[in-house]
């Protein structure tokens, strides 16, 4: 045996630090050497990187996998179809849903979830718990044990069937500040979105270009300021989920000039689809249904702009899988009405591809930093992944080579989940996955899926980057409760 498992030989490396053209060694799984020439007889296996990007492997903080929707429709893909979906494209990490349904403890929701991940996931995975009810026995014990056991990321909503008021969400926030917790929030004002929805009902307008208008960019505007507000409060670290609007930037832009613990995400599809993906014949538009909507163009060079400056922090692809059929989009017929519609859009395979083609393929070094900034390293550190999103000596070898020269057209059904169609159909990008590598082991392998479901592991998080800001008199407030 070699002194290395593998060697990846000459490709084009983005570290933290900056681009170089170097080798990357790797053995028992991270990575223990990057330089020039380093020996090839040392390595049991040898990559040819010539010619390519060697990036870190994608870490996708946002996706929604083997899990019941708040309108009691499960999502199309396992464990299994997502995470090979997601190393097809890239990414070797995700975090998902570990969602509470009504009258379930946190302990038994955790413990269900994680015995679909072990059966199935074949990327390095961990969860957000999304908590809807506060009520059940033993709540308060059972979440600062799982936070402890490192599932140090709660999700809550401000809108439908599911979300939590004002009041739960600042015991929420209490809790978690008292164990090291981030708060994650899908921020949208549920009054508004209601009285949006039924006066578009109560005049027939049904068809999915509605569902935009059912969205007031106002709901979002208001909810995303108020759960900034509170964690400016409680000085509890807070992540504002898919951020779509310029407005929403601007509000997180001045709570963290304020000195808020507030991080921002924003998604693909608000970069780089507006509102009229909605407009189609019959109910295609449905295809496109997310929420928040898309929006204008003004929206996407905001959200740029945000990124570019730090505003926001990261992107993920809040992969929410639903197959064009009566399995998912079209359950409640073929003449369903825009509220009667599965929201989301799948994701997790087309994230990395798209935003290299939009920020990579005729860009600079510093794109190829920034992109893998937005999509690897930053979400390893702000949710806490240890060993993830980086290329560096003693880091997990989580590697994606990308071919810069490759380019290729989305088709209609050409993904490896189980969602059965593309909602970039038809768009041509530059820059293909040719090969991923998971702690040490071969992935993807010529565009070829190598993994074994099962073989991913979760990944515990002992800390967080997104740490409070230490006010004293705001300590001793939270201590009391």
């Amino acid at each position: 045996m070699g002194e290395m498992d593998l060697l990846i030989r000459g490709g084009r490396v983005v570290t933290p630090q900056g681009v170089v053209n170097a080798d990357i060694g790797i053995a028992y799984g991270q990575i223990c050497a990057i330089g020039n020439d380093l020996e090839t007889s040392s390595a049991d296996r040898l990559i040819d990187a010539n010619g390519l990007w060697v990036m870190p492997g994608g870490v996708d903080a946002h996706a929604h996998i083997e899990q019941m929707s708040g309108m009691g429709q499960m999502n199309a893909d396992t464990f299994e179809t997502a995470t090979r979906s997601a190393a097809m494209g890239g990414t070797t990490s995700v975090i998902s849903f570990a969602a509470q349904a009504a009258g379930q403890s946190l302990s038994d929701t955790v413990a269900d979830y994680a015995k679909r991940a072990q059966r199935g996931a074949m990327i390095d995975h961990a969860f957000h718990i999304t908590i809807t009810d506060l009520d059940v026995p033993n709540f308060e014990q059972d979440l600062g044990t799982l936070i402890e056991q490192g599932h140090r990321s709660l999700k809550v909503f401000t809108t439908y069937n599911i979300q939590l008021s004002d009041a739960q969400i600042l015991k929420i926030m209490t809790q978690a500040r008292h164990h090291g917790a981030l708060v994650c929030v899908h921020a949208e004002n549920d009054a508004l979105i209601a009285e949006a929805k039924q006066a578009l009902i109560d005049a027939g307008h049904l068809a999915p270009k509605f569902h935009a208008l059912s969205h007031p960019r106002m709901a979002e505007i208001e909810a995303i300021e108020r759960m900034c507000r509170f964690a400016e409060f409680l000085d509890q670290p807070v992540m504002i989920f898919h951020v779509s609007t310029r407005e929403g930037v601007d509000t997180v832009r001045a709570a963290r000039a304020r000195g808020a613990p507030v991080w921002a995400e924003t998604c693909t599809h608000y970069l780089l689809m507006t509102e009229e993906v909605l407009d189609k014949p019959g109910l295609e538009g449905a295809k496109w249904m997310c929420s928040p909507p898309q929006r204008e163009e003004a929206d996407q060079q905001a959200l740029w702009q945000g990124l570019k400056a730090g505003d926001l922090q990261l992107i993920s692809s809040d992969h929410a899988p639903y197959r064009y059929d009566e399995s998912g989009k079209l359950s409640a017929g073929p003449n369903a009405g825009f509220h009667e519609i599965a929201n989301g859009l799948p994701g997790l395979e087309t994230r990395l591809p798209i935003l290299f083609d939009a920020m990579v393929a005729n860009g600079d070094e510093s794109d190829a930093m920034a992109f893998a900034e937005l999509t690897a390293t930053a979400p390893a550190r702000v949710y806490g992944l240890p060993n993830k999103g980086a290329i560096a000596v003693g880091m997990d070898a989580d590697l994606a080579l990308w071919d810069p020269q490759q380019t290729h057209i989305y088709g209609a059904n050409d993904l490896h989940d189980n969602v059965g169609y593309n909602p970039w159909e038809g768009r041509e990008i530059q820059g293909k996955v040719v090969s991923v590598v998971l702690r040490g082991s071969v992935l993807v392998e010529d565009g070829a899926f190598r993994g074994v479901p099962g073989s991913g592991k979760w990944i515990p998080r002992p800390q967080l980057a997104t740490q409070p800001n230490g006010n004293p008199a705001t300590d001793a407030w939270v201590q009391s409760r």
